[in-house]
């Protein structure tokens, strides 16, 4: 019962409270973070849940120390790590129709089941990159906006484009 009228709250009120760093955000931050900490399988301490974050049910999302939901990000099935920055915009698809039967139309072959997005430790994404199902983002990686996650990423890599491919590695000498 405590979860269902945290979601109502969230969804019909918190959600629309200013963002977190304006001037006038009447405790938006605190008001969002302790309704998600009934409404989150884990949350770590010093996490920001922006205005207009949309995590369904909130069941599914464990995310770690100083980390965040971005402004307007669509996401869920999550495990995000500690020290996680994440722009505006921001969706993870976690799943996607079944196509491959012919003889019948793809909306009535249903959805694959859904699989979880995991980032590691500090890790940057910028506005509106995507994450298709079950991609894993390894330790200290940084997403440049726009970019369409299909694969799962190493540890240390700077990806971009559409599909996101490894532009370089921040250990590499410059």
């Amino acid at each position: 019962m405590i979860k269902k009228i945290c979601l109502l709250l969230y969804y019909g009120f918190a959600r629309y409270l200013p963002p977190s760093n304006a001037r006038y955000s009447f405790g938006a931050k605190q008001i969002r973070y302790m309704l998600c900490k009934k409404l989150f399988r884990k949350i770590g301490k010093n996490t920001n849940i922006e205005r207009l974050a949309f995590f369904r049910f909130g069941y599914n999302i464990e995310i770690g120390d100083n980390s965040g939901l971005g402004i307007n990000c669509h996401i869920s099935n999550a495990k995000i790590g500690n020290n996680v920055m994440m722009g505006p915009d921001v969706l993870y698809i976690d799943n996607n129709h079944c196509f491959d039967r012919t003889d019948i139309p793809m909306m009535e072959q249903g959805n694959e089941l859904q699989k979880e997005l995991i980032i590691g430790d500090d890790v940057w994404i910028g506005s509106r990159a995507i994450f298709l199902p079950g991609v894993f983002i390894g330790k200290g990686v940084i997403v440049g906006a726009g970019s369409v996650v299909t694969k799962s990423v190493p540890d240390w890599a700077i990806v971009g484009g559409n599909p996101a491919k490894i532009i370089r590695y921040r250990k590499e000498a410059l």
